[in-house]
């Protein structure tokens, strides 16, 4: 099989212990490592659709890696072929239609930046560095969410390669069943190479972070709820309680310190998004003060996530409303007195346009929720599997009362608790994305989840 492929591909083809077959497999999220049987670093889409014909003549099973930002312990890949798609990284933009053609190794980032050279921007993720299909295959929550909704109902179109070997495009005129599908299904499906992407003009937003110290941060999230329950859809925020490390590389106000980061996005005049963030600024005072018009290509620093890669721990749910009384559970869990080794616990207010799905449909889950919640553990491999995960599920089972029955696939933590998989859409929703995974991958090529 091994001469097969590097007789019909023109990208590397690599097998354990061959020079470049760690790199090429390498994900960002490093808590574990991929070890297939075979990688196919793909160079074109000649070379999927040759890689998933050489896999279904001989029953081995298919994966993908973009830039695995996703990878978890359970996700790690050691079987069959593991397709990478760093190299398709075309892109270009119509900005007459303001459709991006998007490559499937295009980041974020690439993205962001070609559209801004026409007054454009992408409705992306809040960490430039995420693939553009892997995040959009599962719906996307960016820091625009409750203004333009989820990322994938901004997706045209889609080609992929399909279990057949066949490369063919899927949208709302050719095969659309599969093209719903695609948005907010996330796998299963066949190998995507590329997307048609539509942007929206957008050249600055009124956006930033506020910090704010420990001892204001019962007070500060109280309010955010409140103020959340009358949030204009022009305004998306999010707050995230830090536990920061004393390293130089922070800004010495915040170094060291455990505090409440509320993050702000508001689209339209900055005179009115000032004017709505203001009881949020006067609630106590600022550690420092980030909020101010910004380019809309500098959307990134608004979250501000680590860019290099490194080991990770998440887990993540959605919310219903909320109330005082799930601010004082969640803060005997994870609040400044408490001595927890988590570093991230961050709430992002949904609702809005997410609440509503596209014309034509979509398979995107998590709409009726009104926030998600994400815990981020201390980058200690050693802590991933013994006490992140049943310090956290203690956690989420306090939470109960407010955890959403609706879920997202993007926040379902590498799928690693019971039923998440299946409760990441509605049952309607996952009985329909079961028929059209049959209907594409009739013998399940494609592993998924």
């Amino acid at each position: 099989m091994i001469d097969e492929l590097r007789s019909t591909i023109t990208g590397p083809v690599l097998t354990r212990g061959d020079e470049g077959f760690t790199e090429e497999v390498a994900a960002h999220n490093t808590i574990a490592a991929h070890t297939p049987e075979i990688a196919v670093g793909a160079s074109s889409e000649s070379d999927v659709a040759a890689a998933v014909r050489v896999a279904a003549k001989h029953a081995v099973p298919v994966r993908v890696l973009g830039t695995g930002h996703g990878t978890t312990a359970s996700t790690a890949v050691t079987d069959g072929i593991l397709i990478t798609t760093s190299r398709l990284n075309e892109l270009s933009i119509d900005p007459e239609s303001r459709i991006a053609h998007i490559g499937a190794g295009c980041a974020w980032a690439e993205v962001i930046a070609a559209a801004a050279e026409h007054g454009l921007a992408p409705i992306a993720g809040a960490s430039d560095t995420v693939g553009t299909i892997g995040y959009t295959l599962g719906g996307g929550l960016g820091p625009l969410a409750r203004t333009y909704g989820f990322s994938s109902d901004w997706a045209r179109g889609f080609r992929l390669v399909t279990a057949s070997g066949e490369l063919i495009s899927a949208n709302a005129t050719e095969n659309p069943d599969l093209f719903w599908a695609l948005r907010g299904g996330k796998g299963g499906f066949g190998v995507v190479t590329s997307m048609e992407f539509e942007l929206v003009p957008l050249t600055t937003l009124y956006g930033g972070s506020l910090f704010f110290d420990a001892e204001h941060i019962a007070p500060v999230l109280n309010a955010w709820i409140d103020w959340t329950k009358t949030a204009p859809e022009s305004a998306s925020s999010s707050v995230a309680i830090l536990r920061l490390p004393p390293l130089e590389f922070i800004p010495e106000p915040l170094r060291g310190k455990t505090l409440l980061n509320l993050r702000y996005a508001f689209v339209g005049d900055s005179a009115e998004g000032e004017q709505v963030l203001q009881p949020l600024r006067d609630l106590a005072p600022r550690l420092i003060d980030g909020v101010a018009e910004m380019p809309a290509a500098n959307i990134a620093q608004i979250h501000n996530d680590p860019r290099d890669p490194g080991p990770g721990w998440v887990r993540a749910l959605l919310l219903d409303e909320l109330d005082g009384d799930f601010t004082k559970t969640l803060l005997s869990a994870v609040g400044p007195e408490q001595q927890v080794p988590i570093i991230v616990t961050e709430l992002r207010h949904l609702g809005g346009a997410t609440a509503r799905d596209v014309p034509e449909g979509s398979a995107v889950g998590g709409r009726t929720a009104a926030y998600s919640l994400s815990f981020v553990g201390v980058p200690d491999p050693n802590l991933f599997s013994t006490v992140l995960p049943p310090l956290v599920d203690g956690i989420v089972a306090q939470l109960g009362p407010w955890v959403s029955a609706d879920n997202n696939i993007n926040f379902a933590g590498g799928l690693e608790l019971a039923n998440s998989y299946e409760t990441s859409w509605p049952a309607e929703t996952f009985a329909r994305l079961a028929e059209v995974r049959a209907t594409y991958d009739p013998d399940g090529l494609f592993v998924y989840p």
